[in-house]
């Protein structure tokens, strides 16, 4: 399954480098991240026709310039990790959902049709 799913990165053509989010470890890794430099998480229904339109809005607006890893999580596939996400960060789940974080705290917080790069980078 994951490498069916990793395959799908290399194959995007987006603007985007994302990095999956798979597991805890990986969450806890992209949290440690964050002291260093704001990341974006954006949780991603695979089912959902609004979180497939966010996902576009972000790729067709990212510029490779914006200094923030990004990474990507199917919620579908991986509910325990959106579940920590919202422990840990104190933040309902909603999907699609972005959330910018910094200094290991939860800055920007985003939902549907409030997603895009102009409001992210308006809250920055």
């Amino acid at each position: 399954m994951i490498n069916s799913y990793m395959s799908w990165f290399n194959k995007s053509s987006s603007k985007i480098n994302w990095i999956p989010l798979i597991s805890i470890e990986d969450l806890n890794e992209a949290v440690q991240d964050s002291a260093n430099q704001p990341i974006v998480l954006f949780k991603h229904s695979t089912r959902c026709s609004i979180s497939d339109m966010a996902k576009a809005r972000l790729e067709d607006k990212w510029q490779e310039h914006f200094n923030m890893k990004t990474y990507y999580l199917d919620l579908i596939a991986y509910r325990n990790v959106s579940d920590e996400i919202a422990k840990i960060f104190n933040i309902i789940h909603e999907s699609p959902q972005v959330i910018v974080v910094s200094k290991q705290e939860a800055i920007i917080n985003l939902t549907h049709n409030q997603i895009s790069v102009q409001a992210i980078l308006e809250k920055l």
